[in-house]
């Protein structure tokens, strides 16, 4: 024997998604808690690196030079200057892993994309892929700098669409 929704709510007809609330129901929202029960404050680990100890100037300035210099030299760059300072300062730690994942990450893709285009080129459709291949490495040049410009300002900047493999 099945139940049917005049079984379960007897009086009712039909089911409305938007019904009008039952008798037991309450038709207003819960109270919102008072303002005066402010949250407790953060433990201090919880709390980030720039806020406890501050960036110094040369953290700023290596940490724009990882995204920087993988303009010039790909993955070698930012994989050399985190190697070295990883373990001096979690902001450098920071933007070494972000500058050496992007540049994995646009390794990987315009790889990936060349192939394609070279496969498609013998059907004569790859030559239309070159366009995008220039401007995925424009735009990542863009990227890099805005990032450059992040880590300059003392900021803790993440890359949209990276893939984080370190």
């Amino acid at each position: 024997m099945q139940i049917g929704h005049r079984q379960l709510y007897p009086g009712r007809e039909t089911l409305n998604p938007m019904h009008e609330p039952f008798a037991d129901e309450s038709p207003t929202p819960p109270p919102i808690a008072s303002a005066a029960a402010a949250p407790p404050p953060l433990p201090v680990l919880a709390m980030s690196y720039q806020a406890t100890h501050g960036v110094t100037d040369e953290d700023k300035t290596l940490a724009a030079l990882c995204h920087v210099l993988g303009i010039f030299t790909g993955f070698l760059g930012p994989l050399v200057i985190w190697l070295v300072k990883k373990d001096s300062s979690p902001f450098l730690d920071h933007h070494g892993r972000e500058a050496l994942n992007f540049q994995l990450t646009v390794l990987l893709v315009l790889m990936s994309l060349a192939a394609v285009t070279f496969v498609l080129m013998f059907i004569f459709v790859g030559i239309f892929l070159i366009p995008v291949i220039i401007v995925l490495q424009i735009l990542a040049i863009v990227a890099e700098i805005m990032a450059a410009v992040a880590a300059a300002n003392g900021e803790w900047h993440r890359y949209p669409f990276c893939i984080r493999l370190v």
